[in-house]
């Protein structure tokens, strides 16, 4: 198979390969990665030795993997704020299912939801989680 890609979209390319090893491995141990992942990524960033991207990769044992520059670079920035966006959701709705004691979302039960979610959404946007609190 053969793709052509300008250095901007290979560029591109790598950040979404990364951004998805980083979803699918960063939790796991060592011996519970998805290798073939890992290989993916590692044989992308293989050509950027061949494309002049210098910057981008660092070899180690034998080994290609994204450079500190790379990691450094603003990527985990991005998926920070996916992270971000992400947790926000699901407590939302997380708490709003709570406090509707919904297990399982009928149709009906939507319109109510989605207005408690809103409410979650304005509390987290005006003060992060400061006035979350745990009762016992």
């Amino acid at each position: 198979m053969n793709i052509e890609l300008t250095n901007k979209e290979f560029r591109r390319l790598l950040d979404m390969v990364y951004i998805g090893n980083w979803v699918l491995n960063s939790t796991r141990s060592e011996s519970d990665r998805f290798k073939d992942y890992d290989d993916i990524q590692e044989k992308l960033f293989g050509y950027c030795a061949r494309l002049g991207l210098k910057d981008l990769y660092s070899t180690w044992y034998g080994h290609v993997f994204p450079s500190k520059a790379f990691e450094e670079g603003g990527i985990h920035e991005a998926i920070a704020d996916y992270e971000d966006a992400v947790f926000y959701d699901i407590l939302a709705e997380e708490l709003a299912r709570r406090d509707m004691s919904l297990e399982h979302t009928d149709p009906d039960d939507m319109n109510e939801l989605n207005t408690r979610m809103d409410e979650y959404f304005s509390e987290f946007e005006a003060n992060g989680i400061d006035n979350l609190t745990i009762e016992k």
